[in-house]
């Protein structure tokens, strides 16, 4: 199994796969993600210029990752859409505000897995920072800072419930 020894590898190796052009590329991220993230299906599917910021990501079968998105620590689940241009975030503290008033580094120990239940589709240039919940919708450029209950549409920044999805 190929584990890059240093997180600065690993991001350097997925730069390198994200921008293998066609067919092959998408053969080669799959490849390369099954081989150094904690868990990756064979039937995934990573667009173009998609990146992974962790090794601790776990994408279930049939999930689908668009063109350009940015995934940090997170559990997607099975036939999950995640769209191009949406960054799943790992929680909602990557910095902090010191006492010298300055914002922090990123604290690797203060980073947080999120979950995307399973069925769900998270639209263009959503920006997820919580768990959601399965058989949901997050529209496109909406903001989720918050836990969502599996089954509803969210939109907007931040994200609110709009409705209820029926079966």
């Amino acid at each position: 199994r190929f584990r890059p020894h240093s997180q600065s590898s690993f991001v350097f190796w997925t730069n390198v796969f994200a921008v293998l052009p066609g067919m092959a590329g998408l053969f080669l991220r799959r490849g390369f993600y099954r081989c150094s993230l904690e868990r990756c299906a064979d039937s995934v599917t990573i667009g173009f210029g998609a990146l992974f910021t962790r090794r601790n990501a776990i994408l279930e079968p049939g999930a689908y990752v668009g063109a350009y998105a940015l995934v940090g620590a997170a559990w997607i689940g099975e036939n999950c859409l995640i769209g191009s241009r949406a960054s799943l975030l790992s929680g909602t503290r990557q910095h902090e505000w010191l006492p010298s008033g300055q914002w922090s580094a990123t604290d690797e120990r203060k980073l947080q897995r999120i979950v995307i239940g399973a069925n769900t589709w998270v639209g263009e240039g959503a920006i997820v920072m919580a768990d959601v919940g399965a058989g949901c919708m997050v529209a496109a450029g909406a903001v989720v800072s918050s836990a969502v209950p599996s089954g509803v549409v969210v939109a907007g920044n931040p994200a609110r419930f709009i409705r209820r999805l029926d079966a």
